[in-house]
């Protein structure tokens, strides 16, 4: 049974769309999954503009990952809860996709990402065009069925090098097979760059649990920024993640963050914790 559209696809439906302008959309998170981090809201929220991007260029492309000046982390979502998802095209061509959104749960906005940009890669390599049209109009009508999101299974870091005060790292070993490659892509399995950057958040939470002040007992991500996708990661790979402190004051610690294959960069990003009063 396949689990295309069902793996990692997180808008249910779409509620307005102005061609090539901007998008209002729902994702149902589903009651019984355990989590639902940060990471895959801001993964909601660009399915939504890549729906909008497809749609305007009638399915010649589609626009993958590459560039988030800033994404503002602002509140927790939970099983159960229901996303509203808005994205707004500032460009959008047969080259590339710009955009900014935001995600909201009850009115309390939980997600904000400003000035994203894709470039926009040939449809046919990634999943088959028809089928993507047809999922277009069933979000614009009734709708998809929900709860089809069981969750995502990302293998855990493992940390290879610790220099206290300073920097970690570890190694992501990228499954082979994974239900979400249903999803991401059908005819060319890429590792989300959303799952990545979770993992990276995590490894940076944990340097700053180590490194700093008692303000910084249980980090939480609050903004991260300058987020450059520089390749594809693909099944079987193995990815050296490294997370270093570059800077640390009352209110907030800030982390480098890295990621390579084979010793080539795939990814760079900065993170930032906001202190929180001792529990």
């Amino acid at each position: 049974m396949t689990a295309h559209f069902a793996a990692f696809s997180f808008v249910d439906r779409i509620t307005e769309c102005v061609a090539g302008t901007r998008a209002r959309g729902v994702f149902w998170v589903p009651q019984g999954i355990q989590a639902f981090p940060p990471c895959l809201v801001a993964e909601a929220v660009g399915q939504l503009a890549a729906w909008v991007a497809m749609s305007k260029v009638e399915f010649r492309g589609r626009p993958v990952a590459a560039l988030a000046t800033e994404t503002r982390f602002q509140g927790v979502v939970l099983p159960g809860d229901v996303l509203q998802l808005a994205v707004d095209i500032e460009d959008c061509d047969d080259d590339i996709v710009a955009y900014g959104g935001s995600a909201f749960v009850e009115g309390r906005q939980v997600i904000r990402l400003e000035h994203c940009l894709g470039p926009m890669l040939p449809v046919e390599d990634f999943d088959a065009p028809d089928v993507l049209r047809e999922r277009l109009e069933l979000l614009r009508t009734q709708g998809a069925p929900r709860g089809r999101f069981h969750g995502v299974d990302v293998p855990e870091a493992i940390l290879t090098q610790h220099v206290p005060g300073e920097s970690l790292r570890a190694i992501l070993s990228v499954p082979r097979h994974a239900t979400f490659f249903d999803d991401h892509f059908p005819r060319n399995p890429v590792f989300p760059a959303t799952l990545l950057l979770d993992s990276q958040i995590r490894l940076a939470a944990q340097l700053v649990k180590t490194s700093c002040g008692p303000q910084f007992a249980s980090p939480v991500a609050s903004r991260m920024t300058h987020v450059k996708m520089r390749a594809f990661i693909t099944p079987g790979q193995e990815v050296e993640l490294g997370a270093t402190l570059s800077s640390e004051d009352a209110a907030i610690a800030r982390v480098m963050l890295s990621a390579q294959v084979a010793g080539k960069s795939v990814a760079t990003a900065r993170v930032e914790f906001a202190a929180r009063e001792p529990e």
